[in-house]
């Protein structure tokens, strides 16, 4: 796989198809290794080894397709562009690249484009997420000491 993501919008038969297989694998979800055998369309079979967290992957791939999504897959090494990471944090770009330049998340310059690594990005976005939880808690602590009944 190259360091491009891919992108496959499923059609109806292979939603179906995941549907199928997402059955089928679940079965193996706690499994530290599974063997599984292909048959090609031409007949000829293979033997194949999967580490753990490999079908756990493609569970999860499978799973959204079988809802009918698309799937994405990018090598947390990759870096992305500004909008591909508003994208993902579901923020507009202006909004991104404010943060970018307050230093809020790390980039570097490509030219004249920015580009975030993944992984810095899922690492924000995990501390965000926990900092937007803690805010909820305390927010439902605080109702609940007040006796607002909820």
């Amino acid at each position: 796989m190259s360091a491009e993501k891919i992108i496959h919008l499923p059609n109806a038969a292979e939603v179906e198809a995941a549907k199928t297989s997402s059955r089928t694998l679940s079965k193996y979800a706690d499994a530290d290794r599974v063997q599984m055998s292909l048959r090609g369309s031409n007949g000829e079979a293979d033997e194949l080894v999967l580490p753990g967290h490999v079908l756990q992957i493609m569970l999860e791939v499978l799973s959204e397709m079988s809802k009918g999504n698309a799937i994405s897959l990018i090598p947390h090494h990759q870096e992305i562009s500004t909008q591909e990471a508003a994208n993902l944090l579901n923020v507009s770009r202006p909004y991104l690249v404010q943060l970018l330049e307050k230093g809020e998340l790390p980039f570097r310059l490509v030219g004249s484009h920015r580009r975030v690594r993944l992984t810095d990005l899922m690492e924000y976005k995990a501390n965000i997420d926990k900092q937007r939880t803690q805010a909820l808690d305390a927010l439902a602590a605080l109702s609940q000491e007040d006796n607002m009944g909820y």
